[in-house]
């Protein structure tokens, strides 16, 4: 079902809102309150779901959109801070102290920190009896050192239990700024969580699952809020082989076929107008270089939104198994569309081409050893952290963008991207699923 409105980040915050304090109401007719789970994607543009035009496999989003609603004009503000901030708040972003970025600026619309004027989500839902909880990514405070201030952390700002990273981007194997709720923590000395690999996505994905089998078991008789934001598919460009090899050649003809297809299927799904046209195609294939890679880096970012994808799926099998997915109200969306920026693809001033060594030439790092660095200089077994063309991206001693000409196909039929507020930057999908509310529409 597809539905047409006009509406912004604030409307999700307001029609929770408007669920968490219907208590009366809902025990006059005998009906238990709904569940919420919230999910986020990262710099993500509107037209990479299968179910709003995109190649790439997200069977489990496409699910949810086909027994949901998919909405066509949902607006978020560009870009991840303040989106974030808005979403959490129902606030406009500098309403809520963070207008840009974690900077203080010096007046109260731009401070970095979510202020103490707002509520958020959680703080709202636990008055109502909800037990809250978050896996994923923070990104509303200044303060992300272990041991500084907390104040503005997820278990000081209403949620009961949190996984996931204090500040923004890093790599998806060796986090930083990890926290188990209040503690900061390395994914290689996590006494708690102990997969065979380790990837941030699958840690999100799994923490949320671990959250609401743990409730179903010991706090039944509440209902429960989980927000699970993603870094997916923000860069660096990190996937595992065997996710990448399911795209092995599906972008080698480059930016225009893959455009061209997505506004076909669009019109087809009614998502746009019939006379909506591409807007400027913002780089010419043929001028490419290396294709190879270019390619690649479109590859690795399918693989990443297909990984999460999976990670959705798992969240819904959990609250099939538990019984809780007809009285669970399911919201997907994303912080800003693709992102155009060009981190790690030019390499560093000082070595603009690196290439792989013959040997790591850094000592390994401690298992307990906490990951500070937005973009590390080393892996945890030694191996230099490589940007530039040289380094295929995917492994984890590399660090790139998958950049401008992906940008735009991401945000196909809009122009500009993350950053911008034209549509590129600001049009998001939202799916919405409720078994109990909202009928399958096939």
């Amino acid at each position: 079902m597809r539905l047409k409105l006009r509406l912004t980040f604030m409307f999700c915050f307001l029609a929770i809102l408007g669920l968490s304090s219907a208590t009366a109401y809902s025990a006059d007719r005998n009906e238990k309150k709904p569940n919420i789970v919230l999910i986020m994607g990262d710099d993500m543009g509107y037209s990479d779901l299968g179910c709003y035009g995109g190649e790439i496999r997200t069977p489990n989003l496409d699910a949810l959109a086909k027994n949901g609603v998919r909405f066509t004009q949902f607006y978020n503000t560009s870009r991840c801070c303040p989106t974030r901030a808005s979403l959490l708040t129902g606030l406009y972003p500098h309403q809520a102290g963070i207008g840009h970025m974690m900077r203080d600026r010096g007046s109260d619309g731009y401070r970095g920190d979510l202020n103490k004027h707002c509520l958020t989500i959680a703080e709202v839902l636990k008055t109502a009896g909800y037990r809250t909880y978050m896996a994923g990514k923070w990104h509303v405070t200044k303060h992300v050192a272990p041991n500084g201030p907390k104040f503005n952390w997820p278990l000081q700002r209403g949620f009961d239990r949190f996984y996931g990273t204090i500040h923004g981007a890093g790599s998806y194997y060796d986090p930083n700024s990890l926290t188990r709720d209040n503690t900061q923590i390395s994914p290689y000395a996590d006494p708690e969580y102990k997969p065979k690999r380790y990837y941030y996505t699958d840690a999100i994905s799994d923490h949320a699952v671990r959250d609401i089998d743990e409730h179903c078991h010991s706090q039944s008789e509440k209902p429960f809020f989980v927000y699970v934001a993603y870094t997916a598919a923000h860069w660096p460009m990190h996937a595992f082989e065997e996710d990448i090899a399911k795209y092995r050649g599906q972008y080698d003809g480059g930016f225009t076929p893959i455009r061209k297809a997505r506004l076909q299927r669009l019109r087809k799904f009614g998502l746009i107008q019939e006379n909506w046209n591409l807007t400027a195609q913002a780089k010419d294939w043929d001028k490419v270089q290396n294709k190879a890679w270019e390619a690649r880096c479109m590859e690795v970012y399918a693989a990443m939104v297909t990984r999460m994808d999976r990670g959705i799926g798992h969240i819904v099998e959990t609250l099939k198994k538990n019984g809780q997915l007809d009285n669970t109200l399911i919201l997907f969306l994303q912080d800003n569309g693709g992102c155009a920026e060009g981190t790690g693809r030019r390499g560093s001033a000082k070595n603009p081409l690196p290439r792989r060594a013959d040997k790591p030439s850094f000592p390994p790092m401690k298992a307990n050893t906490l990951q500070r660095s937005m973009i590390p200089k080393q892996t945890r077994d030694g191996w230099p952290v490589l940007k530039g063309q040289n380094v295929m991206p995917g492994p984890p001693d590399t660090f790139i963008a998958y950049g401008r000409g992906w940008a735009n196909v991401s945000n196909t039929p809009f122009r500009e991207y993350k950053h911008w507020v034209h549509e590129g930057g600001i049009s998001t999908p939202l799916i919405a699923h409720w078994p109990a509310k909202i009928s399958a529409q096939g």
